[in-house]
């Protein structure tokens, strides 16, 4: 039996790893609503009370599981939001939001875990969006991207047995979307000039939410990672993310006029 801690653990992946983890193991699990403990609870998890936009509900997240036991096998970075709009418009305090919440957060909550990491490994639920090449979710894209160099960072540097694993998925069919079509209605009603392309972008996520690829398939990567002898630094699930990772190589100025020329298609 291991002991496995998972934030973001109400919905979409994280509830999903928890629903596979929690059979044969010991898992903690974050969550930000109350009102999922009970459904946390039925799932034979241990439920613990974090908040990634609070600095002080991770402090006593990590002390929480800190007084519970003294090893922790596996950390699956999971919770995360989409800060969403035109660049030239959203405000610094939404970037820095964005970053806390989807970076920031989980090199903190993992800071105060690394102690109960030795001879684990840390999970990250990055995104292809790492890669970088998507228009109008640029604050999402490099808090991604900040997310892989940071972690990659710390495995390099660090003098512990700890391996640090990101996993970028696709397009994933979860409540994720419809939450980034709320969380960012103040930008896309207000992007004078850009309706059309902000009415395109709500009309995706939606598709999206619909046809993205199954969780299932993330937690059984992940699950298949978990348990490998030695497993990769990097894994990228889905054929849309796949083909992200190819365009990413190419030099800017193609990958920029790859990106306007489908823009252009996708919206006549």
């Amino acid at each position: 039996m291991k002991t496995i801690v998972i934030t973001g653990s109400t919905s979409g992946i994280g509830k999903a790893l928890v629903e596979h983890f929690a059979k044969n193991n010991r898992v903690f699990a974050g969550y930000r609503n109350e009102d999922y403990v009970s459904d946390l609870e039925k799932l034979g998890a241990v439920p613990f009370y974090i908040n990634m936009s609070e600095p002080e509900t991770i402090r006593l997240a990590a002390a929480f599981i800190k007084s519970k036991t003294d090893k922790i096998d596996t950390l699956i970075n999971v919770a995360g939001c989409v800060v969403a709009g035109v660049v030239e418009s959203i405000s610094p305090e939404r970037i820095k939001e964005q970053f806390q919440v989807n970076t920031f957060s989980h090199l903190d909550f993992s800071q105060r875990l690394l102690n109960l990491l030795e001879g684990g490994r840390i999970i990250n639920i990055s995104s292809m969006s790492s890669f970088g090449i998507f228009p109008f979710v640029a604050p999402y894209c490099a808090s991604k991207r900040a997310l892989d160099i940071l972690f990659n960072s710390m495995m390099i540097e660090t003098k512990r047995n700890i391996k640090v694993i990101s996993v970028k998925p696709g397009v994933i069919a979860t409540p994720l979307w419809e939450k980034s079509i709320s969380g960012n209605k103040e930008s896309i009603e207000n992007s004078q000039g850009f309706e059309k392309e902000m009415n395109f972008m709500v009309k995706n996520a939606r598709k999206n939410q619909q046809h993205g690829l199954e969780v299932s398939k993330v937690v059984d990567l992940i699950a298949e990672i978990d348990g490998a002898e030695a497993p990769k630094s990097s894994y990228t699930i889905g054929f849309d993310a796949k083909v992200a990772q190819i365009i990413s190589h190419l030099p800017q100025d193609w990958i920029n006029a790859i990106i306007k020329y489908n823009m252009r298609r996708r919206m006549q």
